[in-house]
Protein backbone atom coordinates (compact mmCIF):
# COMPACT_ATOMS: atom_id res chain seq x y z
CA UNK A 1 0.00 0.00 0.00
CA UNK A 2 1.23 3.73 -0.93
CA UNK A 3 0.72 5.84 2.18
CA UNK A 4 0.60 9.98 1.79
CA UNK A 5 1.01 12.41 4.47
CA UNK A 6 -1.62 14.43 6.37
CA UNK A 7 0.53 17.61 6.35
CA UNK A 8 -0.25 19.13 9.61
CA UNK A 9 -0.16 16.36 11.95
CA UNK A 10 2.08 14.12 10.12
CA UNK A 11 -0.31 11.09 9.73
CA UNK A 12 0.75 8.44 7.29
CA UNK A 13 -2.42 7.66 5.72
CA UNK A 14 -3.15 5.01 2.77
CA UNK A 15 -3.37 6.43 -0.46
CA UNK A 16 -7.17 4.17 -0.82
CA UNK A 17 -9.70 5.09 1.47
CA UNK A 18 -12.71 2.94 2.02
CA UNK A 19 -15.50 4.82 1.68
CA UNK A 20 -18.69 3.80 3.51
CA UNK A 21 -21.30 4.81 1.06
CA UNK A 22 -21.91 2.50 -1.33
CA UNK A 23 -22.00 -0.95 1.05
CA UNK A 24 -22.69 -4.54 -1.01
CA UNK A 25 -26.45 -4.66 -0.41
CA UNK A 26 -29.48 -8.09 0.10
CA UNK A 27 -32.26 -7.65 -0.11
CA UNK A 28 -32.72 -3.71 0.39
CA UNK A 29 -30.51 -3.75 2.99
CA UNK A 30 -26.51 -3.65 3.57
CA UNK A 31 -25.41 -7.25 3.86
CA UNK A 32 -23.34 -6.88 6.96
CA UNK A 33 -21.68 -10.35 6.72
CA UNK A 34 -20.19 -9.45 3.46
CA UNK A 35 -19.37 -5.55 4.02
CA UNK A 36 -17.97 -6.72 7.55
CA UNK A 37 -15.78 -9.29 5.54
CA UNK A 38 -14.70 -6.66 2.54
CA UNK A 39 -14.15 -3.72 5.22
CA UNK A 40 -11.62 -5.92 7.28
CA UNK A 41 -10.27 -7.56 4.31
CA UNK A 42 -9.05 -3.90 2.78
CA UNK A 43 -7.39 -2.98 6.44
CA UNK A 44 -5.65 -6.47 6.31
CA UNK A 45 -4.41 -5.12 3.19
CA UNK A 46 -2.84 -1.89 4.71
CA UNK A 47 -6.06 0.38 4.15
CA UNK A 48 -5.97 2.58 7.25
CA UNK A 49 -8.40 5.38 6.63
CA UNK A 50 -12.44 4.56 6.80
CA UNK A 51 -15.20 7.03 5.63
CA UNK A 52 -18.80 7.41 6.76
CA UNK A 53 -21.54 9.76 7.75
CA UNK A 54 -24.85 10.16 9.77
CA UNK A 55 -27.36 9.52 6.59
CA UNK A 56 -25.26 6.82 4.35
CA UNK A 57 -27.71 3.64 4.02
CA UNK A 58 -30.40 5.39 5.57
CA UNK A 59 -28.42 5.86 8.56
CA UNK A 60 -27.28 2.00 8.82
CA UNK A 61 -23.73 2.47 7.73
CA UNK A 62 -22.49 3.77 10.59
CA UNK A 63 -23.35 1.12 13.49
CA UNK A 64 -22.13 -1.25 10.62
CA UNK A 65 -18.78 0.20 10.19
CA UNK A 66 -18.98 0.34 13.59
CA UNK A 67 -19.45 -3.64 13.88
CA UNK A 68 -16.77 -3.69 11.03
CA UNK A 69 -13.96 -2.19 13.51
CA UNK A 70 -14.57 -4.13 16.77
CA UNK A 71 -12.02 -7.33 17.09
CA UNK A 72 -9.14 -4.37 17.28
CA UNK A 73 -9.69 -3.28 13.79
CA UNK A 74 -10.67 -0.29 15.15
CA UNK A 75 -6.74 0.81 16.76
CA UNK A 76 -5.64 -0.15 13.34
CA UNK A 77 -7.72 3.03 11.22
CA UNK A 78 -8.01 6.39 11.13
CA UNK A 79 -12.08 6.73 11.17
CA UNK A 80 -13.58 9.39 9.40
CA UNK A 81 -17.57 10.43 9.79
CA UNK A 82 -19.36 13.41 9.54
CA UNK A 83 -21.75 15.97 11.30
CA UNK A 84 -24.90 16.43 9.10
CA UNK A 85 -24.65 19.92 8.75
CA UNK A 86 -28.65 20.30 7.43
CA UNK A 87 -30.05 19.06 10.94
CA UNK A 88 -28.01 21.04 12.76
CA UNK A 89 -30.17 23.96 14.04
CA UNK A 90 -28.26 24.78 18.06
CA UNK A 91 -25.20 24.13 19.76
CA UNK A 92 -27.27 21.44 21.32
CA UNK A 93 -27.67 20.03 18.00
CA UNK A 94 -23.75 19.23 17.32
CA UNK A 95 -23.59 17.71 20.95
CA UNK A 96 -26.27 15.27 20.20
CA UNK A 97 -25.51 14.00 16.89
CA UNK A 98 -21.74 13.56 17.70
CA UNK A 99 -22.69 11.17 21.15
CA UNK A 100 -25.12 9.26 18.99
CA UNK A 101 -22.36 9.10 16.08
CA UNK A 102 -19.49 7.77 18.92
CA UNK A 103 -22.43 5.20 20.09
CA UNK A 104 -23.33 4.00 16.76
CA UNK A 105 -19.32 3.81 15.97
CA UNK A 106 -18.37 2.22 19.12
CA UNK A 107 -15.77 4.60 20.00
CA UNK A 108 -14.90 6.98 22.03
CA UNK A 109 -13.31 9.64 19.72
CA UNK A 110 -13.42 9.69 15.80
CA UNK A 111 -10.11 10.94 14.32
CA UNK A 112 -11.37 12.94 11.24
CA UNK A 113 -14.46 14.94 11.67
CA UNK A 114 -16.24 16.51 8.81
CA UNK A 115 -18.60 19.33 8.75
CA UNK A 116 -20.66 17.36 5.83
CA UNK A 117 -21.49 18.95 2.58
CA UNK A 118 -20.59 22.67 3.04
CA UNK A 119 -21.38 25.47 0.87
CA UNK A 120 -21.32 29.21 1.11
CA UNK A 121 -24.60 29.55 2.80
CA UNK A 122 -24.31 26.25 5.29
CA UNK A 123 -21.02 27.65 6.47
CA UNK A 124 -22.43 30.95 7.40
CA UNK A 125 -25.71 29.68 8.57
CA UNK A 126 -23.60 27.19 11.13
CA UNK A 127 -20.98 29.70 11.97
CA UNK A 128 -24.02 31.91 13.45
CA UNK A 129 -25.01 28.85 15.16
CA UNK A 130 -21.34 28.36 16.98
CA UNK A 131 -20.09 25.75 15.32
CA UNK A 132 -16.69 26.95 15.29
CA UNK A 133 -16.75 26.78 19.36
CA UNK A 134 -18.56 23.31 18.87
CA UNK A 135 -15.55 21.95 17.11
CA UNK A 136 -13.11 23.48 19.37
CA UNK A 137 -14.19 22.05 22.40
CA UNK A 138 -15.05 18.36 21.11
CA UNK A 139 -11.12 18.47 19.98
CA UNK A 140 -10.36 19.58 23.52
CA UNK A 141 -12.37 16.78 25.55
CA UNK A 142 -10.87 14.46 22.48
CA UNK A 143 -13.43 13.70 20.85
CA UNK A 144 -12.62 14.52 17.75
CA UNK A 145 -8.92 14.31 16.69
CA UNK A 146 -8.86 16.64 13.48
CA UNK A 147 -11.38 18.79 12.02
CA UNK A 148 -12.22 18.96 8.24
CA UNK A 149 -15.28 19.78 5.85
CA UNK A 150 -16.40 18.11 2.61
CA UNK A 151 -17.48 20.75 0.40
CA UNK A 152 -20.57 20.25 -2.39
CA UNK A 153 -20.38 24.28 -3.00
CA UNK A 154 -19.43 26.63 -5.87
CA UNK A 155 -15.91 27.41 -6.55
CA UNK A 156 -15.71 31.08 -5.70
CA UNK A 157 -17.37 30.21 -2.08
CA UNK A 158 -14.24 27.50 -1.32
CA UNK A 159 -11.18 29.82 -0.34
CA UNK A 160 -13.37 31.76 2.16
CA UNK A 161 -14.22 28.32 4.20
CA UNK A 162 -11.01 27.26 4.03
CA UNK A 163 -9.72 29.91 5.48
CA UNK A 164 -12.62 29.98 8.20
CA UNK A 165 -11.39 27.71 10.85
CA UNK A 166 -7.82 26.12 10.84
CA UNK A 167 -8.88 22.95 9.54
CA UNK A 168 -6.80 20.18 8.96
CA UNK A 169 -8.33 18.72 5.90
CA UNK A 170 -10.50 18.70 4.05
CA UNK A 171 -13.07 16.59 1.31
CA UNK A 172 -13.62 17.34 -2.04
CA UNK A 173 -15.48 15.62 -5.24
CA UNK A 174 -12.56 15.79 -7.93
CA UNK A 175 -11.89 13.63 -11.02
CA UNK A 176 -11.20 13.91 -14.49
CA UNK A 177 -14.60 15.06 -15.60
CA UNK A 178 -14.72 17.70 -12.73
CA UNK A 179 -11.83 20.20 -12.86
CA UNK A 180 -13.77 22.83 -13.26
CA UNK A 181 -16.86 21.94 -10.86
CA UNK A 182 -17.24 22.78 -7.29
CA UNK A 183 -13.91 23.26 -5.54
CA UNK A 184 -11.73 21.82 -8.65
CA UNK A 185 -8.54 22.19 -9.30
CA UNK A 186 -8.11 25.43 -8.32
CA UNK A 187 -9.70 24.23 -4.85
CA UNK A 188 -7.07 21.24 -4.85
CA UNK A 189 -4.30 23.88 -5.08
CA UNK A 190 -5.66 26.06 -2.83
CA UNK A 191 -6.24 23.85 0.33
CA UNK A 192 -2.93 22.40 -0.03
CA UNK A 193 -1.24 25.60 -0.32
CA UNK A 194 -2.98 26.33 3.62
CA UNK A 195 -1.45 23.13 4.11
CA UNK A 196 -4.85 21.20 4.36
CA UNK A 197 -4.94 17.42 3.61
CA UNK A 198 -7.39 16.72 0.43
CA UNK A 199 -9.63 14.13 0.64
CA UNK A 200 -11.04 12.97 -2.49
CA UNK A 201 -14.41 11.46 -2.40
CA UNK A 202 -16.39 10.36 -6.38
CA UNK A 203 -13.05 9.53 -8.35
CA UNK A 204 -15.14 7.61 -10.14
CA UNK A 205 -17.71 9.92 -10.44
CA UNK A 206 -20.74 7.46 -9.16
CA UNK A 207 -19.23 4.61 -10.60
CA UNK A 208 -19.63 6.06 -14.27
CA UNK A 209 -16.06 6.11 -15.30
CA UNK A 210 -14.96 3.07 -14.00
CA UNK A 211 -18.28 0.83 -16.00
CA UNK A 212 -18.37 -0.01 -19.39
CA UNK A 213 -17.44 3.05 -21.64
CA UNK A 214 -19.44 4.53 -24.42
CA UNK A 215 -17.76 3.55 -28.18
CA UNK A 216 -16.70 6.72 -28.33
CA UNK A 217 -14.38 6.68 -24.80
CA UNK A 218 -13.51 3.31 -25.26
CA UNK A 219 -11.84 3.78 -28.60
CA UNK A 220 -9.46 6.19 -27.14
CA UNK A 221 -8.41 3.84 -24.00
CA UNK A 222 -7.39 1.59 -27.13
CA UNK A 223 -5.01 4.07 -28.25
CA UNK A 224 -2.88 3.86 -24.69
CA UNK A 225 0.14 2.58 -25.09
CA UNK A 226 -0.07 0.62 -21.41
CA UNK A 227 -3.67 -0.79 -21.40
CA UNK A 228 -5.51 -0.04 -18.53
CA UNK A 229 -9.36 -0.35 -17.14
CA UNK A 230 -11.28 2.08 -17.15
CA UNK A 231 -11.41 2.21 -13.24
CA UNK A 232 -7.69 2.61 -13.42
CA UNK A 233 -7.26 5.51 -15.55
CA UNK A 234 -9.42 7.38 -13.37
CA UNK A 235 -7.64 6.70 -10.36
CA UNK A 236 -4.81 7.18 -11.77
CA UNK A 237 -5.32 10.30 -12.79
CA UNK A 238 -6.56 11.33 -9.01
CA UNK A 239 -3.32 9.66 -7.82
CA UNK A 240 -1.52 11.38 -10.20
CA UNK A 241 -1.95 14.55 -7.92
CA UNK A 242 0.81 15.19 -5.30
CA UNK A 243 -1.87 17.50 -3.59
CA UNK A 244 -3.99 14.40 -3.09
CA UNK A 245 -3.58 12.37 0.38
CA UNK A 246 -6.28 9.89 0.15
CA UNK A 247 -8.82 9.04 -2.62
CA UNK A 248 -12.07 7.53 -1.31
CA UNK A 249 -13.59 4.34 -3.32
CA UNK A 250 -16.88 3.20 -2.01
CA UNK A 251 -16.26 -0.16 -2.81
CA UNK A 252 -18.42 -3.14 -2.32
CA UNK A 253 -17.76 -5.95 -5.35
CA UNK A 254 -14.24 -7.87 -3.80
CA UNK A 255 -13.18 -8.16 -7.26
CA UNK A 256 -13.12 -3.94 -7.30
CA UNK A 257 -11.53 -3.90 -3.74
CA UNK A 258 -8.47 -5.63 -5.46
CA UNK A 259 -8.37 -3.71 -8.35
CA UNK A 260 -8.18 -0.81 -6.30
CA UNK A 261 -5.52 -2.22 -4.01
CA UNK A 262 -3.62 -3.15 -6.46
CA UNK A 263 -3.74 0.39 -8.37
CA UNK A 264 -2.94 1.83 -5.19
CA UNK A 265 0.81 0.23 -4.46
CA UNK A 266 2.57 2.11 -7.83
CA UNK A 267 0.17 5.07 -8.71
CA UNK A 268 2.32 7.40 -6.96
CA UNK A 269 2.28 11.32 -8.20
CA UNK A 270 3.18 12.46 -11.98
CA UNK A 271 3.47 8.88 -12.80
CA UNK A 272 1.33 9.29 -15.82
CA UNK A 273 3.29 10.61 -19.06
CA UNK A 274 2.05 13.77 -20.58
CA UNK A 275 0.88 11.15 -23.28
CA UNK A 276 -1.51 9.58 -21.08
CA UNK A 277 -2.44 12.84 -19.55
CA UNK A 278 -3.31 14.33 -22.60
CA UNK A 279 -5.67 10.75 -23.54
CA UNK A 280 -7.47 11.43 -20.25
CA UNK A 281 -7.94 15.01 -20.90
CA UNK A 282 -9.64 13.25 -24.47
CA UNK A 283 -11.90 10.91 -22.49
CA UNK A 284 -13.13 13.43 -20.55
CA UNK A 285 -14.54 16.08 -23.13
CA UNK A 286 -15.60 13.30 -24.71
CA UNK A 287 -17.77 12.33 -21.47
CA UNK A 288 -18.90 15.61 -21.53
CA UNK A 289 -20.31 15.85 -24.75
CA UNK A 290 -22.00 12.60 -24.12
CA UNK A 291 -23.71 13.22 -20.88
CA UNK A 292 -26.90 15.02 -20.05
CA UNK A 293 -27.00 15.32 -16.34
CA UNK A 294 -24.02 15.59 -14.04
CA UNK A 295 -25.62 13.35 -11.58
CA UNK A 296 -23.01 11.21 -9.33
CA UNK A 297 -25.90 9.44 -7.47
CA UNK A 298 -25.20 10.19 -4.02
CA UNK A 299 -28.87 10.54 -3.33
CA UNK A 300 -28.88 13.96 -1.32
CA UNK A 301 -31.81 15.20 -3.18
CA UNK A 302 -34.03 12.07 -1.73
CA UNK A 303 -36.74 11.44 -0.34
CA UNK A 304 -38.84 13.42 -3.18
CA UNK A 305 -42.45 14.59 -2.04
CA UNK A 306 -43.84 13.48 -5.20
CA UNK A 307 -41.99 9.85 -4.77
CA UNK A 308 -39.65 10.47 -7.97
CA UNK A 309 -36.63 7.64 -7.81
CA UNK A 310 -34.33 11.14 -9.17
CA UNK A 311 -30.84 9.36 -8.90
CA UNK A 312 -32.33 6.57 -11.05
CA UNK A 313 -33.87 8.59 -13.64
CA UNK A 314 -30.90 10.56 -14.59
CA UNK A 315 -29.19 7.53 -14.30
CA UNK A 316 -31.43 6.11 -16.71
CA UNK A 317 -31.16 8.88 -19.06
CA UNK A 318 -27.14 9.11 -19.13
CA UNK A 319 -27.11 5.54 -19.73
CA UNK A 320 -29.24 5.97 -22.94
CA UNK A 321 -27.15 9.29 -24.10
CA UNK A 322 -23.90 7.58 -23.47
CA UNK A 323 -24.10 4.25 -24.24
CA UNK A 324 -26.91 5.07 -27.29
CA UNK A 325 -29.34 2.03 -26.50
CA UNK A 326 -32.30 4.02 -26.38
CA UNK A 327 -34.73 1.10 -26.76
CA UNK A 328 -33.28 -0.99 -24.08
CA UNK A 329 -32.62 1.96 -21.44
CA UNK A 330 -36.23 2.88 -22.06
CA UNK A 331 -37.12 -0.73 -21.33
CA UNK A 332 -35.16 -0.99 -17.89
CA UNK A 333 -36.01 2.67 -17.01
CA UNK A 334 -40.19 1.72 -16.51
CA UNK A 335 -38.85 -1.58 -15.12
CA UNK A 336 -36.77 -0.20 -12.34
CA UNK A 337 -38.42 3.32 -11.64
CA UNK A 338 -41.52 1.11 -11.65
CA UNK A 339 -41.09 0.18 -8.17
CA UNK A 340 -42.85 -3.53 -8.76
CA UNK A 341 -39.00 -5.27 -8.19
CA UNK A 342 -38.69 -3.16 -4.37
CA UNK A 343 -42.39 -2.81 -3.78
CA UNK A 344 -41.54 1.21 -3.46
CA UNK A 345 -44.08 2.43 -5.55
CA UNK A 346 -42.79 4.30 -9.06
CA UNK A 347 -40.51 6.95 -8.94
CA UNK A 348 -41.11 8.18 -12.74
CA UNK A 349 -40.24 11.77 -13.55
CA UNK A 350 -42.95 12.79 -14.80
CA UNK A 351 -44.23 12.36 -11.23
CA UNK A 352 -42.33 15.66 -10.25
CA UNK A 353 -44.44 18.55 -9.40
CA UNK A 354 -41.60 21.00 -9.22
CA UNK A 355 -41.80 21.83 -5.85
CA UNK A 356 -38.26 22.95 -5.55
CA UNK A 357 -37.65 20.91 -2.65
CA UNK A 358 -34.59 18.88 -4.38
CA UNK A 359 -32.62 22.25 -5.70
CA UNK A 360 -31.07 22.97 -2.27
CA UNK A 361 -30.40 19.72 -1.55
CA UNK A 362 -28.29 19.28 -4.75
CA UNK A 363 -24.50 18.93 -4.26
CA UNK A 364 -24.23 19.23 -8.24
CA UNK A 365 -26.62 22.45 -8.51
CA UNK A 366 -28.57 20.65 -10.97
CA UNK A 367 -32.15 21.93 -12.03
CA UNK A 368 -34.01 18.82 -11.17
CA UNK A 369 -37.25 19.97 -11.93
CA UNK A 370 -36.39 21.08 -15.39
CA UNK A 371 -34.64 17.95 -16.47
CA UNK A 372 -37.00 15.42 -14.91
CA UNK A 373 -39.62 17.33 -17.33
CA UNK A 374 -37.16 16.34 -20.08
CA UNK A 375 -36.58 13.10 -18.86
CA UNK A 376 -40.50 12.32 -18.47
CA UNK A 377 -40.92 13.83 -22.79
CA UNK A 378 -38.79 11.59 -23.92
CA UNK A 379 -38.66 8.42 -21.85
CA UNK A 380 -41.81 8.09 -20.57
CA UNK A 381 -43.54 7.73 -24.28
CA UNK A 382 -46.62 5.95 -25.34
CA UNK A 383 -45.05 2.09 -25.58
CA UNK A 384 -43.54 2.41 -22.06
CA UNK A 385 -46.83 0.51 -20.64
CA UNK A 386 -46.08 -2.05 -23.29
CA UNK A 387 -42.26 -2.29 -22.04
CA UNK A 388 -43.03 -2.70 -18.66
CA UNK A 389 -45.17 -5.28 -19.35
CA UNK A 390 -42.64 -6.91 -21.17
CA UNK A 391 -40.39 -6.24 -18.74
CA UNK A 392 -41.95 -7.78 -15.98
CA UNK A 393 -42.99 -11.08 -17.30
CA UNK A 394 -39.60 -11.47 -18.35
CA UNK A 395 -38.71 -11.09 -14.78
CA UNK A 396 -41.08 -13.51 -13.61
CA UNK A 397 -39.76 -16.19 -16.67
CA UNK A 398 -36.35 -15.55 -14.97
CA UNK A 399 -37.39 -16.05 -10.93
Amino acid sequence: MQYRTMPKNGDALSALGFGCMRLPMREGQIDEARAIAQIREAIEQGVNYVDTAWPYHGGMSEPLLGKALRDGYRDRVKLATKLPSWLIHSREDFDRFLTAQLERLGTDHIDYYLVHSLNGGAWDRLQALGVRECLDQAQRDGRIVNAGFSYHGLSADFARVVDAYPWVFCQIQYNYLDEHNQAGTAGLHYAAAKGLGVIVMEPLRGGNLGGTPPPAVEALWREAAQPRTPAEWALRWVWDHPEVTVVLSGMNEEAHIRENLAIAETAVPRSLTPDELGLVARAGTTYRALMKVGCTGCGYCMPCPAGVMIPNSFEGYNQMHMFGGGESAKFVYALRLSGQLTHTGPGYASQCIACGACLEKCPQQIPIPEMLAQIAAEMEDAAMPQRLAAALQLFKKQA
